[in-house]
């Protein structure tokens, strides 16, 4: 599955990972360099579990079950329309 964003929705990279805008309706999402990553991966043409991959590389000592991390943000992300596959 590939992802891209949404048509109205666009991004700018900060100093501690990036921001999405969704154009019409002026909500917009603060994301830290954790979940900037996996969406970055994700555009990229990635899927979760090579973001999954990316994240252990960058943080090798964290236990945490990423996997379902990542699933739960791209859920989060495909329900708020910010991200289509």
């Amino acid at each position: 599955m590939t992802f891209s964003l949404a048509p109205h929705v666009s991004t700018t990279e900060t100093e501690t990972g990036m921001v999405l805008l969704d154009e019409r309706s002026g909500r917009y999402w603060q994301m830290n360099e954790t979940g900037a990553l996996v969406l970055r991966n994700l555009l990229e043409g990635g899927t979760p579990e090579s973001a999954v991959i990316a994240l252990r590389a960058r943080f090798p000592t964290v236990t945490d079950d990423l996997g379902e991390d990542v699933a739960m943000l791209v859920a989060a992300l495909r329900g708020a329309g910010v991200v289509t596959p």
